[in-house]
């Protein structure tokens, strides 16, 4: 009797893995009771193919179709993740290369022996999924296979059910009991493989094409000669931390407070929004996309731009032989040779700024040190020509724990100051598991990037000195909500009242904080926009 409990229990279960595995949503918002409690049409293919065959090819059947359905399982939790960090599903061409990132980001947040017990800790996660439902699948064969009279009963029963539940669209809480679910998803990923394939030659001609590609150097930014140019990505600085309840209170009390200090030392302010290729992550999508005016919204994308010869934002300066050009990159930690692509005659790395302070988290130094770096190393050199920098700042990378506190400039030195900050800090375990903690301490990272960006400019900025800065992206949905917009903040700062007035047809807000009406521009346009603002010539290329 006993036995025969934990054989009917051993069935029941198989049966409930194998129908949430082909219910699972591949959202998580989508985790409702009524996601499961409905009829999946591939289970009524998988039993009726199982009870039509013989024993053997029974068995292969079943293992064949229990290993897919565990390949599915896998995939919908995958999406599960990037709907949750970067807003989209996985691409099953594209992302491969993005675990690499991941585990880097898991060894900065949570040590090394994390980063390294992940992967395998994730291969033998899956490889269980895909034999317990394979295994599920085989018990369920083996149940349908004692009777394949009464089996074939039950399914004509179950299918008649399902017909007319689909026929009559009967829905529990807005959800149809009739599912197709998995089947839907298998077509959804074969649609993104071919629109993915495509793209990649659709753009591999777009990026040919440039409105400036063929614009001699003399003809290029004239109205900027003699400038100061620093274009700096604050990261994940997005429209949320400006707008949202919980971070806006301290974010636009630190831009008021900013543009009220500029003033004071003369710099006046112009900002908008633009709405980034990427979301919650992979910030060289953003970057690429607002220096080429190309909409760079993925890794194919993303190669054949930077393996091209496209002019960038940067790299118009570079072209006209007026501007020495810089990068202070404090997030590379090994070989870049996107340095071409972006007109930088040299870049600092993260180990190339003197920088002997502790790590936060994943940012390898605070953004107040790397910009004390540029001074010292670049900005307050005497030299021939003025300098076209682009700096990234990192202070604001998630999990926004510990965030960095601003010490005194002259304080700095090598960066050792920041050890007992580092250190009193918040751990980001106490921060990764609670939405509301991590909304909090972001808003936290970005009122201390803005800061020593905006101090700096007031201690080392002169009459030439001209700032663009903008965020990369939005943060993860865990912090900018559910069907957040992609939009971000980006300013230009400037003394000479002449370089505000190239734009103030653009409709901008004054200040570093833009209206919640200003104008909302794809962050593409912003290239040729800007080019044309100060003077340049279009001269197109590729054409």
């Amino acid at each position: 009797m006993a036995a025969r409990y934990v054989s009917h229990g051993v069935t029941v279960l198989a049966v409930a893995l194998l129908l949430a595995a082909l219910l699972l949503p591949n959202k998580s918002g989508q985790f409702r009771l009524a996601a499961f409690t409905r009829l999946p049409v591939e289970g009524l293919l998988l039993a009726a193919v199982l009870t039509a065959l013989p024993r053997r090819p029974r068995v292969a059947a079943a293992v064949l179709g229990g290993m897919a359905i565990g390949v599915l399982t896998v995939l919908n939790l995958t999406d599960i993740g990037f709907n949750e960090y970067l807003g989209r599903s996985f691409n099953v061409v594209l992302d491969w290369q993005l675990l690499d990132d991941a585990q880097s980001y898991v060894g900065d947040t949570m040590g090394r022996t994390t980063a390294r017990l992940a992967p395998v800790g994730v291969v033998l996660l899956v490889l269980a999924l895909c034999a317990v439902t394979a295994l599920a699948a085989v018990r369920l064969g083996t149940v349908l296979g004692r009777d394949t009279g009464r089996s074939t009963r039950v399914l004509l029963v179950a299918s008649v059910v399902w017909m007319t539940c689909a026929a009559l669209d009967l829905r529990v809480s807005g959800i149809p009991v009739a599912s197709e679910h998995a089947v839907a998803m298998a077509r959804y990923r074969a649609v993104a493989v071919r629109t993915t394939i495509r793209d990649e030659r659709a753009f591999a001609k777009e990026v040919k094409a440039d409105a400036f590609g063929a614009t001699p150097g003399s003809q290029l930014v004239p109205d900027l000669r003699g400038k100061d140019m620093i274009f700096t990505f604050i990261e994940s600085y997005g429209r949320s931390a400006i707008e949202d309840p919980v971070m806006a209170p301290g974010v636009d009390r630190t831009l008021a407070t900013s543009t009220e200090a500029l003033a004071k030392a003369g710099f006046h302010a112009k900002s908008g929004w633009l709405t980034s290729a990427t979301y919650g992550g992979s910030s060289w999508l953003g970057h690429s996309t607002f220096l080429s005016g190309l909409w760079v919204d993925n890794q194919n994308r993303y190669r054949t731009v930077t393996a091209g010869d496209h002019l960038t934002l940067t790299k118009a300066f570079r072209k006209t032989g007026a501007w020495d050009t810089v990068g202070i990159m404090p997030g590379v930690q090994k070989g870049w040779p996107e340095a071409k692509f972006h007109g930088l005659d040299k870049v600092y790395n993260a180990f190339q700024m003197g920088y002997r302070g502790p790590k936060f988290s994943w940012s390898t130094m605070p953004d107040q040190y790397a910009l004390e770096a540029f001074q010292r190393l670049e900005h307050g050199r005497q030299r021939d020509k003025p300098l076209m920098s682009e700096i990234i700042l990192t202070s604001s990378h998630q999990p926004w724990a510990p965030v960095p506190k601003m010490v005194d400039w002259d304080r700095i030195g090598d960066g050792s100051v920041f050890k007992g900050i580092e250190a009193a800090g918040t751990r980001p375990e106490e921060v990764l598991t609670n939405p509301t903690r991590s909304r909090q301490e972001y808003g936290r990272s970005i009122q201390y990037s803005v800061t020593a960006l905006t101090q700096w400019l007031e201690r080392y900025g002169t009459d030439d000195t001209v700032l663009v800065f903008l965020g990369d992206h939005q943060p993860i949905a865990r912090v900018s909500g559910d069907h957040a917009s992609r939009d971000v903040p980006c300013a230009i700062v400037a003394k000479d009242p002449k370089v505000l007035d190239r734009i103030a047809g653009w409709g901008w807000s004054d200040g570093l904080r833009p209206a919640h009406d200003a104008p909302v521009w794809k962050m593409s346009s912003f290239r040729d926009r800007f080019l044309t603002a100060y003077g340049s010539t279009p001269h197109p290329s590729g054409r």
